[in-house]
């Protein structure tokens, strides 16, 4: 895999500049973002899963993503508490907007009583947002049922490997949603779906028809222990596994979930969207 990781470095331009991103200007980035950076070849979409930049400001967090040459984010919640009034959430909107970046959902939101389903959804609502990326208890999937189709906004369920005792793989999910409405599917955590040893690009494949995110990070093993760490040094076949959503003619965002070094993820978050970029320059 080392040796895979170093290949596609040197074969493609697009990894050096994705690691140099942290030279460029931020201004400079937001006015040429929607271009030519965010939709690469294949159409691929990439963007970031705030909980990477979970140590800043919600300021700081855009501007980082900026920096790693993205423009487009969810937001968890202590980028904007869920309890967040309709003056806060529209001033963040309006933050987002000002800066050039796409604010296209929020999560992962977990949801375990009726009022916190409402909550999310309302929430969503007032963020303009199509997509709540969620955990809703088994028992609360008829409420949040209702809730989709009365404000058109897409659940997508969240995965979260082995030791979860609600939704461990995106199958485990798929299986209480796949006969409910469509605006009900999936985020898979392709590093939460490798540590419960299940192949990433297959579990995308099968359960492709309710897709609706992707969140993307590599892990040191196929194990519970598995850790977060720079794309391309850990365990994931990525070449593999973005020819498959790239056959697929993915639509969604491949959000990338850094976990590692929370009080300075920047170097790590550009490595990783370095080397996916220049994988993605291949296919």
């Amino acid at each position: 895999m080392k040796a895979n990781r170093r290949n596609f470095i040197k074969r493609t331009s697009a990894g050096v500049l994705g690691m140099g991103a942290l030279s460029f200007p931020i201004a400079a980035n937001a006015a040429t973002l929607k271009e030519n950076s965010n939709t690469l070849k294949s159409d691929l979409k990439l963007g970031v899963a705030s909980y990477t930049l979970r140590e800043f400001t919600r300021e700081k967090a855009l501007d980082m993503t900026l920096r790693c040459g993205l423009n487009r984010i969810t937001f968890k919640s202590m980028h904007l508490p869920l309890d967040s009034g309709a003056h806060t959430i529209k001033s963040a909107v309006a933050e987002c907007k000002e800066k050039g970046v796409d604010f296209y959902g929020a999560g992962v939101i977990y949801m375990t009583t009726e009022e916190e389903v409402d909550q999310a959804f309302e929430y969503a609502k007032m963020a303009e947002l199509d997509m709540i990326v969620g955990v809703p208890s088994h028992n609360l999937l008829d409420y949040v049922e209702k809730k989709v189709k009365s404000y058109d906004i897409k659940l997508a369920i969240h995965n979260h490997g082995p030791g979860d005792k609600v939704y461990p793989s995106a199958e485990s999910a798929y299986v209480k949603i796949k006969d409910r409405d469509k605006r009900m599917g999936l985020c898979v955590d392709i590093g939460h779906t490798q540590r419960i040893k299940r192949d990433p690009s297959q579990d995308v494949t099968q359960f492709f028809d309710r897709v609706f995110d992707i969140h993307l990070k590599d892990v040191t093993a196929s194990e519970l222990d598995g850790q977060t760490c720079i794309i391309g040094r850990g365990v994931i076949d990525f070449p593999a596994f973005l020819k498959t959503v790239s056959k697929l003619n993915y639509k969604g965002t491949l959000a990338l979930e850094y976990e590692a070094e929370g009080d300075d993820p920047l170097p790590g978050m550009m490595e990783s969207i370095g080397y996916i970029k220049g994988i993605i320059a291949t296919l």
